[in-house]
């Protein structure tokens, strides 16, 4: 069993060889390469290679497109922060829609095919995929990355407004979410023609929410987005960062095949809530287990979240694995996912 038939094994409730392993490494693996963070962000031949070799070297069962959430607001046209060596940032200061009259010409301009053109950065990550895809083959899961409509209303209106419009204005959050959800269902379904097996969704600030708002509005679009993307034949795993203990039973009801938890989300809770086949990823703190460890309190730490998760679980850390992570923590997670190993009948 090769490690994309591990991974589909276990997403489909099916036998697998041993744990799947699938941590989340971005400016980790640029790091590998010695790749300075706005290449692996902006030239999809580098983050190829970096995935690639870490995943090699790191005994990863996948490897992913992400690199940061800045790609589809960049081609709307916000204002993008580029660094030498850091992630590129939202000018949420300036922030694209901080007029929210600018939203009805930016779905025309979607509507017209103004986004994606070569040179822009949704195109970079779909040439990525397609590279993933020709070097990789069939060995490795292939995971393509959208925004998820919080997280991306967020982007393009500012945080702080859009917690705001969720109360004043929620005819133009429901707008907003709507091209959103367009957008992102088109760029998903790009991925997947150029070969991605998974489409992560990462919607982190949909954990800043309360549990009436999450079910009232943002739930309904990210159904509509995982409903579309196993409409079109892959996975999906859902990401969003930070506390979600009070919507767990929400995301739950989602049906994406693979929810990941951040260390602020007990495995043990949302086991509880989500029943016993609802495959699960996470939660160990990144900085304080992961980067700031041993091997010895990585490999316990990750058992333990392994036991409170039972079957149904893939490893991963709680969010990105932080760049100055030590090699032999890191590791620590792949020699844990070999131990367990499980006759396949």
């Amino acid at each position: 069993m090769n490690s994309r038939e591990r991974i589909l094994a276990r997403l489909e409730g099916r036998p697998v060889d041993r744990l799947p392993n699938m941590p989340i490494t971005m400016m980790f693996a640029g790091d590998q390469i010695g790749a300075a963070y706005l290449d692996y962000a902006t030239n999809y031949r580098v983050l190829a290679e970096a995935q690639l070799r870490t995943a090699e070297a790191f005994g990863i069962d996948h490897v992913s497109i992400i690199s940061d959430p800045a790609v589809e607001a960049a081609d709307c046209g916000a204002n993008v922060t580029y660094y030498p060596n850091q992630p590129p940032a939202i000018d949420e200061a300036n922030a694209l829609l901080a007029d929210k009259r600018a939203l009805n010409p930016l779905i025309a301009g979607c509507a017209t095919g103004a986004l994606g053109l070569p040179g822009r950065r949704m195109t970079n990550r779909l040439n990525g995929v397609r590279l993933l895809r020709e070097r990789a083959g069939h060995d490795r899961l292939i995971e393509g990355w959208v925004e998820g409509p919080c997280a991306e209303a967020s982007d393009l209106r500012g945080i702080n407004a859009l917690m705001l419009d969720f109360m004043d204005d929620p005819d133009f959050v429901a707008d907003l979410f709507e091209f959103i959800t367009g957008m992102e269902l088109d760029f998903a379904a790009a991925q997947i023609q150029a070969g991605a097996d998974i489409i992560g969704i990462g919607d982190a600030a949909a954990s800043l929410v309360g549990p009436r708002i999450y079910e009232s509005v943002v739930w309904p679009y990210e159904k509509r987005l995982i409903d579309g993307i196993h409409a079109l034949g892959a996975k999906v795993r859902l990401h969003i960062c930070g506390n979600t203990r009070r919507i767990l039973a929400g995301m739950c009801r989602l049906g994406a095949d693979l929810i990941d938890l951040d260390y602020f989300s007990p495995v043990d809770e949302a086991r509880a809530q989500m029943g016993p086949a609802q495959v699960l990823s996470g939660n160990i703190d990144p900085v304080r287990v992961l980067r700031d460890g041993t091997p010895e309190s990585v490999r316990a730490a990750i058992a333990e979240c392994h036991r409170q998760a039972g079957a149904a679980y893939i490893i991963a850390a709680g969010c990105e694995v932080p760049r100055d992570t030590p090699p032999a923590n890191l590791l620590a997670l792949a020699r844990y996912a070999q131990e367990q190993q499980m006759p396949v009948v």
